[in-house]
């Protein structure tokens, strides 16, 4: 079996964990997560704890037990702390605004570039270069972030664009005549 699926995973208080037909399910107070799993995993919960174990003993679930054990601990962390990633916009006249369920976003367009917020997902702008999107589902946040950052991702001669608030851009030199 993985080491990382050898570790068990503690459930804190708050958080109950269903689990039936190779399903998890988490609820907690920031939402209600669940995912499948595969049939030669076994999942077990007791006394606030949660273990993986497998039946076959194949590279592949083994694999599957790693990964599976992750995903169970990042909806458990979901559902008692969430998950949040920041952008930051750089470049003149480059700004984003949320309004409701939209974040409108002026990225040197002809047109400004309206993104549809999902469900689940809260985003904030407190500053016009700062973006902040939250979310239980760590997957789902992410995912939302690479969208946006999609929209003009920074370039590397001014660094002009929508970057990660942790990400370094390597700077090129510009031609010389």
């Amino acid at each position: 079996m993985s080491r990382i699926a050898n570790k068990p995973i503690n459930v804190p208080s708050g958080v109950e964990i269903n689990i039936a037909d190779n399903t998890v399910s988490v609820k907690g107070k920031a939402g209600v997560l669940s995912c499948s799993y595969n049939q030669g995993v076994n999942v077990i919960h007791e006394d606030n704890q949660i273990s993986i174990s497998t039946e076959i003993q194949s590279k592949e679930v083994n694999a599957l037990s790693g990964t599976i054990r992750a995903n169970i601990q990042n909806m458990v962390t979901g559902v008692t702390e969430g998950f949040e990633k920041k952008l930051n916009i750089i470049g003149v006249g480059y700004r984003a605004a949320a309004q409701g369920k939209k974040l409108n976003l002026t990225l040197g367009f002809s047109h400004p570039v309206d993104f549809d917020i999902p469900e689940g997902i809260t985003v904030e702008t407190p500053t016009q270069t700062e973006i902040i999107i939250k979310g239980c589902d760590k997957q789902q946040v992410g995912q939302v972030a690479a969208n946006i950052r999609a929209y003009r991702p920074p370039e590397p001669y001014k660094g002009k664009g929508v970057k990660y608030s942790d990400e370094r851009i390597i700077r090129k030199e510009a031609k010389k005549a």
